[in-house]
């Protein structure tokens, strides 16, 4: 309320005296109209990238092509002095401040010509508007945004909450951030700005680079910490090691050190190549490895009962992914590598996608360490496990009367390539489910009934909060999931089959499945005959799943729990039959219908699995067989090709109104 009397009293005093509004005025930078498109700015000085190094051997390379560049130093033994400081894995910008306030702001692009983000850079609060009378009239400040540790994941929980995709790493997040063209979006997200070098300047006022950094903190500047004053390869190498060990540690992402000579009289006498600068380099860590802590070692109970052991670090980005846990496999692992909580380890991404702990630092290792034990019993049910002589983990056979076991096929059951209902992220049914709201698949049809204020408005004594008003919620996002599930509660047959999470049963078995028994009433048929002891129909099913899989088959539908949760599952959905007479009847029976360009409004998989579910055909190519085309954004050669062929172009927009009844479908007729 006080802010808002203030910008009040703030736009009537503007509108009186319009003379007195600057450009860094709360009133131009809150609720702004989006910008149309950004406007490029040529740097004075080009944003040069850095010259990397790998190894030990190229940090004196670099030391000695100083060396021998610089007359006086050729001959003498003397030690460079050298900063040091953290590689910010951000977006570097540049700020022009004018008569010491903030004129202009503007990204590296290609080093030469930037874009204008001035408005967007207003926003960030971490950005000095106005300098103090100790700076120079004019300058130009150098230096990244940001987003640190514990924003970044705030911000794929709330990703994670609404049911969106996951932002990959802070770098990614911190550049579409800056260029919303939404200046209220800009402003709720959590951008920082380290500055750490100069461009442009009206007068000389260092002449070290530590002196600018001095300078920078003087003015407001946040600087990238920690920074060090170093000579010789020894304090150069034994600085680089420490701060790879404590990178997780540092509350931001880096990927590297920058050396810079100090004396800011040799970077003029020793100038630039075409891409870089001759006197400053960026050591750069391995990619794809990183130094982290192991704050504890947890057992993850899977879909399917395997007790995995679990390294829960501390966060760290490897390689471009933000890592938080790492799979340790089994226990005869842990044992032979000797994992231990408190551990300081070296992690990695294998293939450069699962993350997995390479080694222990034991000279590290905390005085009070003690081996990990191995539970005896399921730590979710507490109930029995057991391990057979030909495997390496352990079980829990309860199935989902595991607490563990049901989240997690809950998680595969709304997957993307069972019902797909993306608006119900696993921390929304980890939460649901330790509420008591969902127990199996049924549950999530009746959520809307459970949690929407038109169902609670009467039950009052529930003690249930409606979704709308819980952290994290709103109306919006309530209505979303509730209009998500209400839309995936018809399903071909081998996405049914394969939504149950049956062990070794997969997508292509699914598949086989539904073509061979049509229906989920013949296939269920089938099975209890089975079950029942009839030989012929074992191996009817055997002929197509293998022995393997048709135990596993046999034994799901055996258990009771399965069966009492199937059985309602069954009065919440429909199940398309693959009864090639129930396709005739289709709107969309037999066309032949090809997707080409990029869809805004939903999946490709989404588009082609709704294309099938009205019995369409999806094809790969333009032929003379192909009916429909639907062609997205930047829709190329196929888009070329169907004209050429005369078919029947339709837009991502018509799309939906045919997905939503709102089209005939006559007027598809095959040309």
């Amino acid at each position: 309320a006080e802010y808002d009397r203030l910008m009040r009293e703030l736009l009537e005093i503007e509108e009186k005296w319009p003379e007195l509004v600057t450009p860094d005025s709360p009133s131009q930078r809150v609720g702004s109209k989006p910008l149309s498109k950004y406007t490029q700015v040529k740097h004075i000085t080009p944003m040069l990238s850095l010259n990397n190094a790998n190894t030990e051997n190229d940090i004196l390379d670099f030391l000695q092509k100083i060396k021998n560049g610089i007359f006086e130093l050729r001959e003498t033994d003397a030690p460079i002095e050298i900063v040091a400081e953290p590689k910010v894995d951000g977006l570097s910008c540049s700020l022009r401040y004018e008569h010491r306030r903030l004129v202009l702001a503007a990204t590296r692009g290609d080093g030469f010509i930037g874009e204008d983000v001035t408005k967007n850079i207003l926003a960030v609060p971490d950005i000095p508007k106005l300098l103090p009378s100790t700076a120079p009239d004019s300058i130009e400040v150098r230096g990244e945004i940001y987003i640190n540790d514990l924003d970044f994941i705030k911000i794929n929980e709330t990703q994670e909450t609404l049911g969106n995709k996951k932002i990959s790493n802070p770098r990614n997040a911190a550049a579409g951030y800056l260029k919303q063209l939404d200046l209220n979006a800009v402003k709720e997200q959590p951008l920082k700005f380290f500055g750490y070098a100069l461009g442009e300047i009206d007068n000389n006022f260092a002449s070290t680079q530590w002196e600018i950094r001095t300078k920078l903190s003087s003015w407001g500047f946040k600087l990238n910490e920690p920074a060090m004053l170093l000579s010789g390869i020894k304090e150069i190498m034994a600085f680089y090691q420490e701060i790879e060990k404590k990178r997780s540690t540092l509350g931001y992402s880096i990927d590297g050190i920058v050396y810079k000579v100090n004396d800011l009289s040799l970077h003029q006498r020793m100038g630039f190549t075409g891409k870089y600068p001759k006197w400053a380099i960026a050591h750069k860590f391995p990619a794809e490895r990183a130094h982290t802590h192991i704050k504890k070692i947890i057992i993850s109970v899977g879909r399917l009962g395997a007790l995995t052991p679990v390294a829960k670090l501390e966060p760290v980005n490897v390689g471009g992914a933000w890592v938080s846990r790492a799979t340790l496999h089994n226990e005869d692992e842990i044992k032979k590598r000797d994992f231990r909580a408190g551990d300081l380890v070296i992690i990695q991404r294998a293939g450069d996608v699962i993350p997995q702990v390479l080694s222990v630092e034991l000279t590290n290792r905390p005085k009070d360490s003690s081996p990990f034990q191995y539970p005896t019993k399921c730590p979710s049910c507490g109930g029995p496990i057991e391990r057979n002589d030909s495997e390496a983990t352990w079980t829990c056979n309860a199935g989902i009367a595991c607490p563990a076991q049901a989240v997690e096929r809950l998680k595969f059951f709304v997957s993307r390539k069972a019902f797909y209902i993306k608006a119900l992220g696993d921390k929304n049914i980890e939460q649901f489910y330790s509420e008591g709201l969902i127990r199996i698949p049924a549950d999530i049809y009746k959520l809307e009934e459970k949690l929407s204020p038109k169902t609670l408005y009467n039950h009052n004594d529930s003690g249930i909060t409606p979704l709308k008003d819980r952290d994290g919620w709103g109306e919006i996002s309530a209505n979303k999931l509730f209009a998500a599930i209400r839309d995936k509660k018809t399903i071909t047959l081998n996405k049914f089959i394969f939504s149950l999470g049956i062990n070794t049963v997969g997508e292509t078995l699914s598949k086989r499945l539904a073509k061979k028994f049509k229906s989920f009433k013949n296939m269920q048929n089938s099975i209890n005959k089975a079950i029942s002891g009839d030989k012929e129909e074992r191996q009817s099913i055997q002929a197509i799943c293998g022995e393997v899989a048709t135990d596993s088959l046999l034994n799901f539908f055996k258990n009771e729990l399965n069966l009492n949760s199937l059985n309602q599952l069954l009065e919440e959905i429909s199940i398309e039959s693959e009864d090639v007479e129930a396709h005739k009847n289709k709107p969309l029976y037999g066309k032949t219908i090809v997707f080409t360009g990029k869809l805004t409004t939903m999946t490709r998989d989404e588009a082609k699995t709704r294309a099938e579910s009205l019995g369409a055909i999806i094809g790969n190519s333009i032929t003379q067989k192909t009916d429909i085309v639907v062609a997205g954004e930047s829709a190329g050669s196929k888009l070329k090709k169907a004209e050429r062929y005369g078919k029947k172009i339709t837009s991502e927009k018509e799309w939906k109104e045919i997905l939503n009844g709102k089209q005939y479908f006559n007027e598809y007729e095959t040309n």
